[in-house]
């Protein structure tokens, strides 16, 4: 399915309508839930599509008093990963004249770098993926020494599953690293990992807001996919569809969902991670290793898409109390 990548119209890319609140965005499509919430309720704001954007650094205090930074680090899969260091410069310009950014510089770092994330994990004593960090895909076969195959090469900046692949032997990842077929990624940084056997064939992921547990849901791999963007799955595990999902890659219609409230101290583990982090609104991601039973956090996301259908998944729509915290955001910067 291919997804048509332009702005609205009624985008604003530079200058802002006035309007107190202001997106920063990239995936035409995945916001507007909360976009139809916050008109719904009469709340003004502006929409900057990133592939548009520029900005001048004279440029007087812009007229928002809230960005929500919503930049993608999966943006270079649709010709637009230009954008994402240029979010990274605009959110410091931002920062620097006092602009409240939600989701701002801090939070977008660990957004755009799996090998940060993991460093904050184990600087949190909070259990990781075993890892090794690389630059040169012929450094993967050495940095994968000590680790129990199947391993994986994840590029650094990634999101949806993209740039994950798969080796199942020394052999394999030899062969691979020969052929150069290793994409190290946007930044050409890789992470070289264990492949983690799911319990059950299920990942957890936890959603927060304000630093807050919001919900949690159970995502049923189909094993054929790294693509675990729950706005993209397209069943609950008794096969029920869900409306408006899928509406990136309907070829995930085979992965299933729950709603899911994980144990107390994950609950702990996973707050004490965004708030760490600076993430106002994002999702982390955690799996029960089949071999020992040990849980393993290894996903943390700054960008976080709401799973579909939510009020049947989760019995609440997130949406809404995503609309509340802006509200109340605008409110206190006004």
């Amino acid at each position: 399915m291919t997804t048509q990548l332009v702005a609205s119209t009624s985008d604003v890319a530079h200058l802002g309508s006035g309007a107190p609140l202001a997106f920063l965005y990239e995936h035409p499509q995945w916001f507007n839930p909360i976009f139809a919430e916050l008109e719904r309720r009469g709340v003004a704001f502006d929409k900057i599509f990133i592939p548009d954007h520029f900005y001048e650094i004279g440029q007087e205090k812009p007229t928002f008093k809230i960005l929500f930074n919503r930049m993608s680090p999966s943006a270079n899969s649709r010709d637009h990963g230009s954008g994402i260091f240029h979010t990274l410069a605009y959110l410091e310009h931002l920062e620097l004249h006092g602009v409240r950014v939600i989701n701002g510089v801090k939070a977008f770092r660990y957004e755009i770098s799996k090998a940060a994330q993991h460093s904050l994990l184990q600087s949190l004593g909070i259990r990781f993926l075993p890892s090794r960090v690389i630059h040169r895909a012929s450094q993967a076969v050495a940095a994968a020494e000590g680790l129990r195959y199947p391993i994986v090469v994840k590029a650094n900046i990634g999101g949806s599953g993209k740039g994950i692949v798969r080796f199942d032997t020394k052999e394999q990842l030899e062969g691979a690293v020969k052929a150069g077929e290793i994409d190290l990624g946007y930044d050409s940084i890789a992470l070289v990992q264990e492949f983690i056997p799911a319990r059950g064939g299920v990942i957890t992921r936890v959603e927060t807001l304000g630093g807050k547990y919001l919900y949690g849901i159970q995502v049923y791999l189909s094993g054929q996919t790294f693509d675990l963007c729950p706005a993209d799955i397209c069943q609950t595990s008794r096969g029920e569809s869900l409306n408006n999902a899928c509406v990136i890659e309907a070829s995930k219609a085979g992965l299933k969902v729950e709603g899911y409230t994980p144990p107390a101290e994950v609950v702990r583990n996973i707050e004490q991670v965004v708030q760490a982090a600076g993430i106002d609104v994002g999702g982390i991601e955690y799996i029960v290793d089949d071999r020992d039973g040990e849980i393993y956090y290894y996903d943390i996301n700054a960008l976080s898409n709401f799973v579909a259908d939510a009020p049947r998944v989760i019995g609440f729509d997130p949406f809404k109390n995503l609309a509340d915290f802006l509200e109340d955001e605008v409110r206190r910067a006004s």
